[in-house]
């Protein structure tokens, strides 16, 4: 099997993975997923008129008296006070020529108003008011459906639900909303040299970070990690740990054994019936990629290298999740940076630099190698080379965040 584009091995995973069905659930648990079908508004927004100020509301021609001739002052008007509203239940106050009634914020603006004057305006004398400024017909008043009218699309299928689309839904009268399913996770990490951390390290023993950078990236991606597992580089523990996986919706297993990378999880793999789509893809890092399916999981074989296995999840992993979840959008968030390096690709491969973008600027850090986990620490963001791209500092390039 030979090694293939990122463009084909995307194409490959997309169309192999399929949103699983739906669930329904509370709107407060529905946060950070996907909507599964359209939601439209029930009521208009807001759903009366009302004010958007603490005021008077008012005959708006009523507070500009015409003047007696062009140079005199302006008379101010002054309107007898007939009632109060308050935010809350319709008092069903009616304002007539002459009259206003004293309102506040979000209260139903009453029959025969046409706008609000803030109190700021006005000077109070007993049971009247003086109107201190001109107002126009409509001022500080928020206009039934000016918001959102009914029958209007709230939350797109696919979308994700944020506190904002929360509230939105709750306004609706929304208690309950159907979103995409539950994928659950299996991690497997491979190598007799791994610790977990917190433990003591003997001589040519590391920590196991890939575990851990796994399991904070798939919880990310909304998935829920079912379990983790570290095996050592023998056939029968990793046999136990994919037959263990394969329970879940998908496997992800980092590392390999020295004669080559993923080679005994490959065939482990082949060995319990599995298909294998994808052995290695032209990306650096992150060449020995692996993707099949071992009965009804899809299995991710990543590097061992922590940053190949970051950025071959970002590319492959984390599409592949939401669209099992039903997202409508898969990809990270592109932005346009001014380039402050130089920046060349050599590689046969395309090749993902790490870096910083802030204030509209990208800047590659640290060693990028594919161990270099430090560099990758302080980085929000990929640039993509293509094999033989070169870019010189000042340039315009676009900058996937994660």
């Amino acid at each position: 099997m030979g090694m293939i584009s990122e463009a084909d091995a995307r194409s490959k995973i997309a169309e192999a993975v399929r949103p699983l069905l739906p669930r329904k659930m509370s709107i407060l648990q529905a946060q950070d997923r996907f909507a599964a079908e359209n939601y439209f508004a029930r009521l208009s927004l807001p759903m009366f008129d009302n004010s958007a100020m603490d005021g008077y509301a008012v005959i708006a021609r009523d507070c500009s008296p015409p003047r007696i001739r062009p140079s005199a002052d302006k008379k101010s008007a002054r309107l007898r006070v007939v009632g109060e509203q308050p935010a809350g239940l319709d008092r069903k106050l009616r304002v007539s020529s002459g009259n206003t009634v004293r309102i506040f914020t979000g209260a139903p603006i009453p029959v025969g108003a046409d706008a609000v004057v803030m109190q700021e305006d006005v000077t109070r004398d007993g049971d009247e008011i003086v109107v201190n400024t001109d107002v126009e017909i409509g001022e500080f008043v928020r206009s039934r459906g000016c918001d959102l009218g009914e029958g209007q699309k709230i939350l797109s299928a696919g979308e994700r639900v944020t506190a904002a689309s929360v509230a939105l839904l709750a306004s609706q009268g929304f208690a309950a909303i159907a979103v995409g399913g539950a994928v659950r996770a299996a991690i497997i990490s491979t190598g007799d040299e791994l610790v977990e951390p917190g433990r003591d390290l003997r001589p040519g023993q590391i920590y196991d970070s890939n575990a851990i950078l796994l399991r904070a990236l798939l919880e990310r991606a909304g998935a829920e990690v079912a379990s983790s597992e570290q095996c050592s580089d023998d056939a029968d523990s990793l046999r136990k740990a994919f037959q263990a996986g394969a329970k879940n919706e998908i496997v992800v297993v980092t590392g390999g054994v020295s004669v080559g990378e993923h080679d005994l999880v490959q065939q482990t793999l082949r060995e319990l019936g599995a298909k294998i789509d994808i052995w290695r893809v032209a990306i650096k890092p992150g060449k020995p990629f692996l993707f099949g399916r071992l009965d009804n999981a899809f299995v991710f074989g990543l590097p061992g290298n922590p940053v190949s296995a970051f950025v071959t999840f970002l590319q492959f992993v984390r599409p592949a999740i939401l669209k099992m979840m039903g997202a409508a959008d898969l990809d990270l968030q592109k932005v346009p940076a001014r380039l402050t390096v130089d920046l060349n690709n050599d590689n046969e491969r395309a090749h993902y630099f790490r870096g910083k973008f802030e204030q509209g600027a990208f800047t590659s850090i640290g060693r990028q190698e594919s161990h270099a986990l430090f560099g990758l620490s302080q980085s929000n963001g990929l640039l993509r080379l293509a094999s033989g791209e070169n870019r010189k500092s000042g340039e315009m390039v676009e900058v996937e965040l994660w």
